[in-house]
């Protein structure tokens, strides 16, 4: 786990999440961004715009998989642990918590930290000024306050950052990114219509039972750049993807992406929702020019994958 999450931290394409479904700091840097490790021992980096900060826990289960989407596909390393090992109830008021003594850059560790009462056990969503009249405003509130876009404004102005913590560490957004899509940055998001769904991750995400997602990895992409462009197909970072799959990923999956590329047998059991993802991107990647070798042994149209 060390391996790969200190490879992962010297990749400049790779992007980090922190926190649960519909609520979590993004960290991602340009690849002539200047960034910083931290000191003390501690796993991470650190750059004007952000930072992140890692623990490696004992009962941490890495799982690498696929998700297919219209016209291509996403992947991901989801970083879980134990449902039962997340922390009891969590805030549900804005909380003071005061100076923010982890702070990744010591110039914030004075700065006022408030946990904004967001409920969540998988992540605490905070928020850290040392603006005065941002200060008065988080002193003055009585429940939950939302990350919206009065937050957003004034983090954009300078005058706060946001702190995603949780049990594997934190993600600090001080300057958000541009919109997906464009050239990556530090990104937070917390959307009240999210949240209500009470989810730990994406249904489409094959998260064995037991487990909760409470970081992910972001691997470069095959299909876009490190500024986030589309791109033709490049081999590498598929190859690298696809190592992450082998050693930390569903096996059963595998074998069914396996045996839709025609590179092995039929597994022995019938075929569900998640295995017929798994096999659209197989489909979907053949299409791209991944498997040349599947391609030589025929490997069957992309059309005859079907949802169910």
């Amino acid at each position: 786990m060390r391996d790969l999450i200190t490879r992962s931290l010297a990749d400049p394409e790779t992007g980090w999440s922190l926190g649960t479904f519909g609520a979590a700091g993004e960290f991602h840097r340009r690849p002539d961004e200047p960034a910083e490790p931290l000191g003390g021992g501690r796993l991470g980096l650190v750059t004007r715009r952000g930072g992140i900060a890692l623990n490696i826990r004992p009962d941490l289960v890495p799982l690498a998989y696929e998700t297919a989407l219209p016209g291509g596909w996403s992947h991901a390393v989801a970083l879980c642990l134990p449902a039962d090992a997340l922390r009891g109830p969590a805030r549900t008021a804005c909380t003071e918590l005061g100076p923010d003594r982890a702070a990744l850059r010591p110039e914030a560790r004075a700065r006022i930290l408030f946990d904004l009462g967001l409920g969540l056990r998988a992540v605490d969503v905070c928020l850290r000024s040392d603006a005065p009249d941002v200060l008065a405003r988080m002193r003055r509130a009585s429940g939950p306050v939302a990350l919206d876009e009065g937050v957003l404004a004034a983090l954009r102005a300078g005058r706060l950052g946001l702190v995603f913590t949780g049990p594997l560490g934190r993600v600090e957004v001080e300057e958000l990114g541009e919109a997906p899509g464009d050239a990556p940055g530090p990104r937070a998001y917390a959307p009240a219509s999210v949240l209500r769904l009470g989810r730990s991750h994406a249904a489409t995400a094959p998260i064995p039972p037991g487990l909760v997602p409470v970081a992910q990895i972001h691997p470069a992409h095959p299909l876009r750049d490190a500024l986030g462009r589309a791109r033709s197909f490049a081999a590498g970072p598929h190859a690298r993807f696809q190592a992450l799959l082998a050693r930390w990923g569903d096996p059963d999956l595998l074998a069914w992406k396996r045996h839709r590329l025609g590179l092995g047998p039929r597994p022995g059991r019938a075929p569900d929702r998640r295995s017929r993802g798994a096999e659209r991107v197989a489909a979907i990647q053949a299409a791209c020019g991944a498997y040349p070798e599947a391609a030589r042994q025929g490997e069957p149209p992309a059309a005859s994958v079907t949802d169910s």
